[in-house]
């Protein structure tokens, strides 16, 4: 497929952000954080995980890595489409990148956002945030079309059983059946739940993945809040979760998988291989952690897939219970607005 076939002259690879220094981290947090109900002390809390791996988020390094295997698959597919980068609170950021691309005389690109499941902050906020930055870069700015989630596409879901399987088979043979898996996701506000099919979409998920593994059993659960303790979230935490687990009797072995996220940055790393890690170690609990998908060959060829399917007209491939996505959000898709909770007097 030549570039004069497709109706796209371009891919954006569409992401958070991250600090890459110590100086960075409280200008990027502040980004982050700007306009929300988030207490400062938790600022400053989180500012020191950043600063406990050196003040870097491995995201920016982790979504170049992904951009040049998604480089490489188009190629290796003839899909002729130069591929860009921009982020939310961090260089390179949309407004920038649009900049770029409206010099490349680029005019209307697709975009793959690395949130793979729907909610405000996952989908609806990008695309407030790629509209803001058009307003920015003025006339001539290219337009900007969102690929579907892919949340159940029969790759994603591969490439994510295959890392389950991997983690699973660091566990002894004998123990490996009873081992339990956990899935973990940001949590959101309740709020911001109500209106969108976030949890539904990690369940179905994360019930495909197990299904393509074998009997296992599974949770769900929750890590990285951040508002005010007054706000209810998605839980249970992570953290809690193993707790209970220990509690309940008999667990020895867990498999934790980052199922909410693409890659393993910095939230993964802390509240995962940090935190999580260290309750096992207290409560003698024997941890795998499964990785993301991240630059998985299956998860990278999904994202060729996401683009013939919408230049072409092929066939959506998705799997179980849920149908494939909608490319185009309703007008009412994932809004939000946030709750600030009753303070008492």
């Amino acid at each position: 497929m030549s570039e004069t076939e497709l109706p796209f002259d371009a891919l954006l690879v569409v992401s958070f952000g991250g600090p890459n220094g110590p100086d960075d981290v409280m200008p990027f947090l502040e980004n982050v954080l700007r306009g929300k109900n988030v207490p400062r002390e938790r600022m400053l809390e989180v500012s020191q995980h950043y600063q406990h791996f050196g003040g870097k988020s491995p995201i920016n390094d982790q979504n170049l890595a992904l951009i040049e295997a998604i480089k490489a698959d188009l190629a290796a597919n003839g899909i002729d489409l130069p591929v860009y980068w921009g982020n939310r609170n961090w260089h390179p950021m949309f407004a920038d990148t649009l900049e770029q691309m409206k010099k490349d005389g680029i005019k209307k690109s697709l975009a793959f956002f690395t949130s793979i499941y729907s909610c405000y902050s996952g989908c609806r906020q990008y695309r407030e945030n790629i509209i803001k930055a058009q307003e920015q870069v003025g006339a001539g700015a290219p337009e900007v079309h969102k690929l579907r989630m892919a949340f159940n596409h029969p790759l994603y879901i591969g490439a994510s059983a295959d890392r389950v399987q991997k983690a699973l088979d660091q566990i002894p043979e004998e123990r490996r059946a009873a081992a339990r898996v956990v899935f973990t996701a940001h949590s959101i506000p309740i709020s911001m739940a109500e209106n969108c099919k976030y949890e539904t979409q990690l369940n179905e998920a994360s019930r495909l993945i197990m299904e393509a593994i074998g009997d296992n059993p599974w949770d769900l659960v929750y890590q990285s809040r951040s508002g005010p303790p007054q706000q209810p979230w998605l839980d249970p935490d992570i953290c809690d979760h193993i707790q209970a687990l220990h509690d309940g009797g008999g667990i020895k072995d867990i498999v934790i998988m980052p199922v909410g996220f693409v890659s393993d940055h910095m939230e993964v790393m802390f509240d995962l291989d940090t935190e999580a890690m260290d309750i096992c170690k207290e409560l003698s609990i024997n941890m795998v952690r499964a990785g993301s998908v991240g630059v998985h060959p299956q998860f990278v060829s999904m994202v060729s897939e996401l683009i013939v399917e919408r230049t072409s007209g092929a066939e959506k491939q998705a799997i179980g219970n849920m149908p494939a996505n909608w490319d185009v959000c309703p007008k009412d898709c994932c809004t939000y607005t946030p709750r600030r909770p009753k303070m008492s007097s």
